[in-house]
């Protein structure tokens, strides 16, 4: 495993092969697939932390999807890599999508998890408030990762996997505030892609108690998306690669077996 620099991003990289690119959600880092790593063996596995998450520097111009997108484009130009299987989480998917979209060449194949298309109209003005929250500081940051390991994890890892809930929670306390912020803002306006265009393999995985990306709203993502699949894990909230990384890794293994 290297860690590289590259135009502001802190990018881990392991292995060699066919590249996969990990894209991690709101409050995540490269570690969102480190419990995951086994599901990618013979790949060149590539886990960027976001414009202005965790290590990565904050960009001059506001976060948004479509900086989000420029930005990993620039690093796989800056890396001499083409095509690439996209795996990403929450926040993580919208850019996925948006990126399959306006760069079809460059994607072979989506692995959403918690996938989202956008946030429902009612949750824009809650993100809004939580970015503004984040901005007062970082006792609001532990104040958010409370309250995202209660609203965000299922029933049974509250009450089985203590050591995810505090993974959950180191994840979020450990974001700069001012990039968590703007991260809040850009998924308040993010907008859904045009996946009805989509044309590589995708595979939605998604948690029974997921209330971000509940198993109703998967199922219409998973209608929209031409030739998708879709599967639900039993006891598991939003924070799938951490409350069900095995379930994960298999399932993302049947997957690759079909498309490399």
């Amino acid at each position: 495993m290297s860690t590289q620099f590259i135009h502001g991003l802190a990018v881990e990289v392991d292995g060699d092969g066919t590249p996969v690119l990990c894209i991690h959600g709101l409050g995540g880092s490269s570690n969102t697939w480190t419990p995951l790593l086994e599901a990618f063996k013979g790949c060149k596995v590539i886990r960027p932390d976001l414009p202005g998450s965790a290590r990565s520097a904050l960009t001059v111009q506001p976060l948004s999807i479509d900086l989000y997108v420029a930005a990993l484009t620039q690093m796989l130009d800056e890396m001499k890599i083409g095509a690439v299987h996209l795996v990403a989480h929450s926040l993580g998917t919208i850019v996925a999508q948006h990126l399959a979209v306006q760069h079809p060449g460059r994607v072979k194949s989506l692995a959403l998890l918690g996938p989202l298309g956008a946030p429902p109209e009612a949750a824009r003005p809650n993100i809004l408030a939580r970015a503004a929250l984040a901005r007062t500081g970082m006792d609001a940051m532990q104040e958010i990762a409370d309250a995202i390991v209660k609203g965000a994890t299922s029933a049974e890892t509250k009450a089985q996997q203590p050591a995810v809930l505090a993974l959950v929670r180191e994840s979020l306390m450990r974001q700069p505030p001012e990039g968590y912020a703007q991260s809040c803002q850009a998924l308040a306006e993010a907008q859904s892609a045009a996946i009805e265009s989509l044309n590589v393999p995708t595979l939605l995985l998604t948690g029974d108690q997921d209330g971000v990306a509940p198993v109703a709203n998967v199922t219409v993502m998973h209608q929209r998306i031409p030739g998708s699949r879709m599967t639900v894990f039993g006891a598991c909230g939003h924070w799938t690669p951490f409350e069900q990384p095995q379930a994960c890794v298999q399932a993302l293994q049947a997957f690759y077996a079909e498309v490399r």
